[in-house]
């Protein structure tokens, strides 16, 4: 991204959990009652009125959005009942979670990370929604252009301690080399029984062998994003992939898995999920 701009991506995949949030109870995947107030009133309204068109020309991506959210917050869920101590959300953007999830306090210390433009914002916005930062939420600004994950220690990062770190949304917007390094990190730095939640998009996504119209209208869009899609892992071997850098249990879910698990009843039967993105947790070896 831009250095002095603040994420746009972080807003549309805001926009994105406030249309799913906005439906019934009953029919919603999943629900991020804040996600709304991050969304500026011009995008909002225009989000409503083109929604139809982005379905039809990108069938599945908003789908997509929606159980990535619920599959993250399933095993958050999970992960608070196992007894983690410490919460990471990398890429944090405009990420909710350490606000709508009340088992965490007292419990986790929690640590958002993100580029220092796009935190900046976020701190405004959550003190206009919740008045007081919760005192067990640490903001960790990091440009890692000249930073790295390192900067967590003199936060308070424990590395002796349990640990889930939740990286959504943010692999296919780095390098290769970067996703390494950050693996590397979670492999290295964390306690016993830690853990990794992320997505990622398909290889050939990229290269175009599988056709995604959403994913040319991001490489369309990079000159004024700053954010464009760089790393893909190849369909079937993401376990072999976390393997070789230090995981085991590995989980992967497909647009299969995620349909099957989040839009199976009657108000679902007719949605997609897109076909080029996958979400894996794994504990560190």
């Amino acid at each position: 991204m831009k250095r002095n701009q603040s994420s746009l991506t972080a807003e549309g995949i805001a926009m994105a959990r406030a249309l799913e949030s906005s439906k019934p109870a009953g029919e919603r995947v999943c629900y991020d009652p804040y996600a709304r107030q991050f969304v500026s009133s011009w995008l909002w309204i225009l989000g409503k009125a083109t929604m139809g068109y982005a379905t039809r020309r990108s069938p599945g991506v908003l789908e997509f959005l929606a159980a990535r959210t619920r599959f993250i917050d399933d095993y958050l869920q999970c992960g608070i009942a196992d007894g983690i101590q410490q919460l990471v959300i990398l890429g944090a953007g405009f990420d909710t979670r350490a606000y709508r999830f009340e088992r965490l306090r007292g419990h986790a210390k929690v640590f958002e990370v993100d580029h220092p433009a796009t935190q900046r914002v976020k701190i405004a916005k959550l003190e206009k929604i919740l008045g007081n930062l919760p005192s067990d939420v640490t903001f960790v600004p990091i440009d890692f252009r000249s930073e790295t994950l390192d900067k967590l220690f003199a936060r308070g990062y424990d590395k002796r301690l349990k640990t889930l770190i939740i990286w959504e949304g943010v692999t296919m917007y780095l390098a290769a080399d970067a996703v390494d390094a950050t693996l590397a990190f979670v492999a290295g730095n964390s306690g016993a029984g830690s853990s990794i939640v992320f997505d990622y998009i398909y290889r050939a996504a990229l290269d175009g062998t599988m056709k995604e119209n959403e994913v040319k209208s991001m490489q369309r869009w990079r000159g004024v994003t700053g954010e464009g899609l760089s790393f893909g892992i190849a369909r079937g071997r993401i376990e072999e992939f976390l393997a070789q850098r230090g995981f085991e249990n590995i989980v992967n879910a497909d647009s299969d898995a995620l349909k099957k698990a989040y839009f199976a009843g009657a108000n679902q039967k007719a949605r997609v999920v897109a076909p080029v993105y996958a979400i894996v947790h794994a504990t560190v070896r």
